[in-house]
């Protein structure tokens, strides 16, 4: 019997194993590349670090194993930097590598346990759990800063349950329940802990604790309470022990959730209103974003309960509008559409609902209140973290000579600059031009060659001389609509620029592939949404499953469209952003700090006049400095598709 109870037992454990680490994709930081930055060596030299491959991780140890083992304070910094944002890329050999590199005798006490905590980690991505506990042992917790702590319980909660120690996993998670901020991360870490301790038998659960008696027995009684989920009576135990432990660290809307939700279903508001204007120059956008609402509304889960839905005229007084709104049920308001609206909306009303605002105000910031716009500063930080990941740090920019060029520009800057890159020279171009070549000139220095060379012509008129381009440059940062793109990419190439590659705002792409038009665009890299890229977005709210949707609206409001669609699925996840991003049509969804939703975007590079999703970091090439040729331009007319209108892209509806 003893045996059976044991079998029992460890496949329990088994079961937990597999649970944690599914916990782990939540708790600990994403697996997205970080750019690792040039390391200072001992003689104030710097030494480039190649971007990190997937596929090179001996390649990228062999370089960190020769860097010098006696490091300043700052090196020192720099290097744990290093190993965090080798862990955060899943490079787990090449973050080994590194942190074997540093001596623990020349650290302070809390940069031993820092060096500790990372080592820990690179143990548990190995599966190496025994040897990860072990470190966490060597840690003192209370010289971690709060972040660090957070790590530091997670590491040992999951460092436990793989060793099988349900016990002790258990309370790591308990002292991480104090250090949890979020709501939604309260509730997930509460939930391992009933799940863990119920997967425990009663003998185990009687061990004395090094918590309060009232908590343990509090978590104790609760985890049994939890075995008896699905039972007719489990509602009413929860209540008699809501009642019997009113302090209790479980005793919050944690129970509510328990009783009410079914599992993996979101949390939906029943009555949602929507502030779109019906009248005034952003009609037309608020029908895109509507379409795309209710396309997400009418393909909702069938099962899953749907919220009751109103439309408001966000042109009227807005503060009445939004206590008719709250008078009328709404437990939810999205909208409104323009800037103008929101801060109306935010000087006039308290936010006692939630309102997803469907744009950004920089510095507007309330309880209660989400800001969600397509916003440039989204676009700018994915296409110059994209190249930054390339290899490149010395870039060129152009951008067209208008207001909106002028807050790209400034974005484009600020972004590179955050990453360590130099901006070189900055041009600006007349949109409304055909001939870019003067603005191309004077960014490459080909002026500045002519110049010498009508100089140099004065004195030896029989000289024969080819301008040549500047040699400092890496990249080029561009922001155009794809009609001035299709002729600024030939020029670039005719300027002897063909070898620069060319990182693009998503304006360069109108949504819609055209291979004879995009062919001029070949090369060209930019990141955008999903919806989109076929391969990236899939499903019954695709761009192909959408046609008949969006061939109704001008290309440039598909996006627009797509941002109706998360509007919708936003709804039942706003609590949640701050822990779990969520893969949407914009992009992947997460939660500033602020309350803004951020959108990560997928990138992809023009070939034979096609955008493909780009799935790896390029390798930067030794490309030699070759002249370009004469390029063979179509007649083409930029008049042939629409372009998108400025106020979608330029103030009122985005960054």
């Amino acid at each position: 019997m003893d045996n059976l109870l044991n079998i029992g037992y460890y496949q329990s454990c088994k079961q937990l194993i597999l649970y944690f680490l599914y916990l782990t994709l939540v708790f600990f930081p994403g697996c997205a590349p970080v750019p690792v930055k040039s390391i200072p060596s001992q003689n104030n030299t710097l030494l480039k670090v190649t971007p990190i491959q997937n596929n090179q991780p001996e390649q990228t140890a062999k370089l960190y194993q020769q860097l010098p083992l006696t490091l300043s304070p700052e090196q020192i910094k720099h290097r744990l930097q290093i190993i965090e944002a080798l862990i955060q890329a899943g490079d787990g050999d090449a973050a080994k590598s590194t942190a074997d590199t540093i001596d623990p005798l020349s650290l302070s006490s809390q940069q031993r346990d820092q060096l500790n905590l990372l080592s820990a980690q690179i143990m548990l991505s190995s599966g190496d759990a025994e040897q990860a506990i072990d470190k966490l042992t060597l840690i003192q917790p209370q010289q971690l800063n709060h972040d660090n702590k957070v790590k530091y319980f997670q590491s040992k909660a999951f460092a436990y349950s793989l060793t099988g120690n349900l016990l002790n996993s258990a309370k790591a998670r308990i002292e991480l329940n104090s250090l949890l901020l979020s709501p939604e991360q309260l509730q997930k870490n509460q939930a391992a802990i009933l799940e863990t301790l119920s997967l425990l038998p009663d003998s185990s659960l009687q061990e004395n604790q090094l918590f309060p008696i009232d908590v343990l027995e509090g978590w104790i009684s609760l985890a049994r309470i939890f075995k008896l989920k699905g039972q007719p009576d489990f509602n009413d135990q929860l209540i008699q022990w809501h009642e019997a432990h009113p302090g209790h660290p479980a005793n919050s809307s944690f129970l509510e959730n328990i009783q009410e939700r079914p599992e993996n279903v979101p949390l939906q508001p029943n009555s949602i209103a929507i502030f779109l204007p019906e009248s005034g120059p952003f009609i037309q956008a608020g029908k895109a974003i509507r379409a795309g609402f209710m396309a997400a509304y009418d393909h909702s889960p069938s099962g899953s309960p749907k919220p009751a839905i109103r439309f408001y005229n966000s042109e009227q007084a807005l503060p009445a509008l939004f206590n008719q709104a709250v008078a009328g049920g709404a437990q939810l308001i999205i909208g409104p559409l323009s800037k103008e609206n929101i801060q109306s909306l935010a000087d006039s009303v308290a936010f006692n609902i939630p309102v997803l605002a469907l744009n950004h105000i920089q510095g507007l910031q309330k309880d209660n209140l989400y800001q969600f716009a397509l916003s440039p500063i989204d676009d700018v930080e994915e296409i110059t973290n994209k190249a930054w990941l390339d290899g490149y740090q010395r870039a060129l920019v152009l951008v067209p000579e208008n207001a909106q060029g002028k807050r790209i520009a400034h974005y484009l800057t600020e972004s590179w600059q955050q990453i360590d890159g130099t901006i070189l020279e900055m041009q600006t171009y007349n949109p409304k031009g055909n001939d870019f070549s003067p603005p191309i000139k004077k960014l490459l220095n080909l002026d500045e060659s002519e110049n010498r060379y009508n100089k140099i012509l004065e004195l030896i008129p029989s000289l024969k001389y080819t301008p040549r381009r500047r040699q400092d440059a890496e990249a080029i940062l561009l922001s155009a609509y794809s009609p001035e793109a299709r002729f600024i990419n030939p020029q670039l190439e005719y300027s002897q620029a063909g070898n620069l590659p060319v990182y693009a705002m998503p304006n360069i792409y109108t949504g819609q592939p055209n291979p004879q038009l995009d062919s001029d665009l070949n090369k060209i890299t930019f990141c955008d949404m999903p919806w989109l890229f076929s391969k990236a977005y899939q499903g019954n709210l695709s761009l192909d499953a959408l046609r008949d949707i969006w061939q109704q609206f001008p290309s440039s409001y598909l996006r627009l469209i797509a941002m109706g669609i998360d509007a919708y699925n936003l709804a039942s996840r706003l609590s949640e952003l701050n822990t779990n991003s969520y893969p949407g049509a914009t992009g992947s969804l997460s939660l500033t700090e602020d309350n803004r939703i951020k959108r990560k975007l997928i990138c992809a590079t023009f070939t034979a006049g096609v955008p493909e999703v780009v799935s790896t970091i390029n390798k930067p090439e030794e490309n030699p400095d070759n002249a370009g040729s004469s390029p063979v331009k179509k007649e083409t007319s930029r008049d042939e598709e629409p372009k998108p209108q400025d106020l979608i892209i330029n103030n009122d509806v985005s960054d």
